[in-house]
């Protein structure tokens, strides 16, 4: 998979655009700055859309052309954004260190998905929310119709509801929507898709 997002992201365009996903641009919008992390977070768009705002970003990718593109687009805008890509477990992440997770279509491998899900609320504060867009499993119904429209083209790769529900059951589901969007995110997120978008926040 990394060779795969190194040749994606080594285009001089950035394949998802320079623009924040809507979903979460809304839900930072809303929220009070703080610290938050980006995982799977490619060429930078999100990640520097929330230093912009005030957040401290940390964020982390398998890809080094990714993350040379979001230290460029942080260096055009004027931000920082602290990020890796080491693996996970040499990160020295900490428990309760996060306000927010930012999870935007981080679609990880699904024998990895669990214990990076029960990682991430070890690192979540008490209170702090997870944000959350990805592709459902019935979006392979619309990438038969919408070949732009991007997204794993194998559904043990998409979520269910069921399976986020029961990977998060530590947290409150403070909002839930699982439906048809439209997606216009630079080359490879264009047309309808199905998602799922949720914010969680940790119990205190």
């Amino acid at each position: 998979m990394k060779d795969f997002w190194d040749e994606r992201y080594k285009q001089n365009d950035y394949a998802y655009g320079k623009n924040p996903n809507e979903y979460l641009k809304s839900k930072l919008e809303d929220f009070e700055p703080g610290v938050i992390l980006f995982p799977a977070e490619g060429e930078g768009r999100n990640s520097v859309f929330a230093a912009k705002k005030g957040w401290k970003v940390s964020a982390f990718d398998i890809s080094a052309e990714g993350k040379k593109k979001a230290l460029r687009l942080a260096e055009e805008e004027g931000v920082e954004i602290n990020y890796h890509t080491t693996p996970l477990s040499s990160l020295g992440y900490c428990k309760n260190q996060f306000d927010a997770i930012a999870l935007i279509y981080a679609h990880l491998q699904p024998d990895e998905r669990k214990d990076y899900f029960g990682f991430f609320t070890q690192i979540l504060k008490n209170n702090g929310k997870i944000i959350f867009e990805g592709f459902s499993k019935k979006h392979l119904e619309y990438q038969a119709k919408y070949p732009n429209v991007g997204g794993p083209k194998e559904e043990r790769m998409l979520f269910s509801e069921k399976e986020i529900k029961e990977a998060f059951a530590d947290l409150d589901f403070l909002e839930f929507y699982e439906g048809e969007i439209d997606l216009n995110e630079g080359e490879f997120h264009k047309g309808k898709g199905w998602v799922i978008r949720f914010v969680a926040q940790k119990k205190s």
